[in-house]
């Protein structure tokens, strides 16, 4: 799983959560890091955060897709209005989480996602 969060503390705080559940997790502070991680490893399950310094999150959303159109990827923001749903859905999110979330929300919605690529079979296939 990949997160990526400019802010420190929530980054590590997310680290720590998804870890303990049994998750391999990478991290990334910006787009750029998240992309090299992306082009060494195959990761199905991301948490990207929308403000981020430089490329946006739904910049980096738009990125990912060009190579990953089955991976499952959460946005995640501070900011939220009907517009901003749309755009993440335009950009290729999957859905789409309000901060302050409950971290058990986010663990639900790690585990739904892992359950869903179990059920497509994915992991037969080079699909990344």
């Amino acid at each position: 799983m990949l997160v990526v969060d400019d802010e420190t503390f929530l980054l590590d705080m997310l680290e720590e959560l998804f870890t303990d559940a049994g998750y391999c997790v990478f991290t990334a502070q910006n787009a750029e890091d998240a992309l090299t991680i992306l082009k060494k490893d195959s990761i199905m399950v991301m948490f990207l955060d929308l403000k981020l310094p430089g490329m946006s999150g739904i910049e980096l959303c738009r990125q990912i897709r060009k190579e990953n159109q089955i991976g499952i990827i959460h946005a995640l923001t501070g900011y939220a209005n009907f517009y901003g749903l749309l755009e993440c859905r335009a950009a290729g999110f999957d859905d789409f989480f309000l901060k302050p979330v409950d971290v058990s929300v986010l663990l639900k919605a790690a585990h739904e996602s892992f359950e869903r690529l179990l059920r497509w079979d994915v992991y037969k296939y080079d699909l990344t």
